[in-house]
């Protein structure tokens, strides 16, 4: 890993444990932010761009399976290397199914986890170049969390960035209100609102109004479809 590659965020609540990982990671030539529970780990996720994201299972607010599954729906690709004493079989299953890339039992040799952490590093640059999503002149950087179209960025709110990336990742495949209400808002039942309808209006003025053709078309009694023409 090299240049902005080479940032780690290290999730842990121990703060000898912590205070060895910053000192040892720094020596090693990391640039190294430090998060002491889940709520300063989720804060760190949304704000920078890492290389790799080390986190504890058990930590005092938020536990770390929770942290990384609320950082995937997020859409935060970022590799994530699980250390935890929690070293069963079930254990380290979990952990892996919540999202986690790798998984480390304590103790562990330093030697090994900066194997682990160099392997998903470069795991970390394959996975940036691929994560800008394009229809037509519409870009949706994953990375980022920005879009722009024709080079001109658009100015999103979270959840309106979500809804467009949702739809960009289906691109050409008709997404119903039920399939959006479930992975952008996470809700499985139809709570009889238009916030759907009120979203989707948002995001198509920020994104087809004043351009060439639009992207996001309606099909009237179904759902919605992000599509370029041709």
């Amino acid at each position: 890993m090299t240049g902005a590659h080479r940032r780690i965020l290290v999730v842990e609540d121990d703060p000898e444990t912590a205070g060895q990982l910053v000192d040892q990671l720094t020596t090693s030539g990391y640039d190294v932010d430090l998060a002491a529970n889940g709520r300063e780990a989720l804060n760190h996720g949304a704000a920078r761009d890492y290389a790799v994201i080390t986190i504890d299972r058990m930590l005092p607010d938020i536990d770390g399976i929770a942290v990384m599954r609320q950082m995937r729906d997020d859409g935060i690709v970022v590799p994530f290397l699980i250390i935890s004493a929690l070293g069963e079989v079930d254990d380290r299953v979990r952990g892996l199914r919540a999202g986690g890339d790798d998984y480390l039992v304590k103790p562990f040799s330093f030697v090994e986890l900066l194997a682990r952490l160099e392997a998903l590093g470069r795991r970390s640059e394959t996975v940036a170049k691929e994560t800008i999503l394009r229809v037509g002149d519409l870009a949706v950087d994953l990375i980022s969390r920005t879009a722009s179209r024709g080079g001109r960025k658009i100015p999103l709110l979270p959840k309106e960035f979500q809804l467009l990336e949702y739809l960009a990742r289906n691109e050409g495949r008709v997404v119903s209100r039920a399939m959006l209400l479930q992975h952008v808002w996470d809700l499985h039942f139809d709570p009889s609102t238009n916030i759907i309808d009120v979203y989707v209006g948002r995001v198509r003025r920020k994104v087809d109004d004043q351009q060439a053709y639009p992207l996001i078309h309606t099909i009237r009694g179904i759902g919605y479809c992000l599509r370029a023409p041709g």
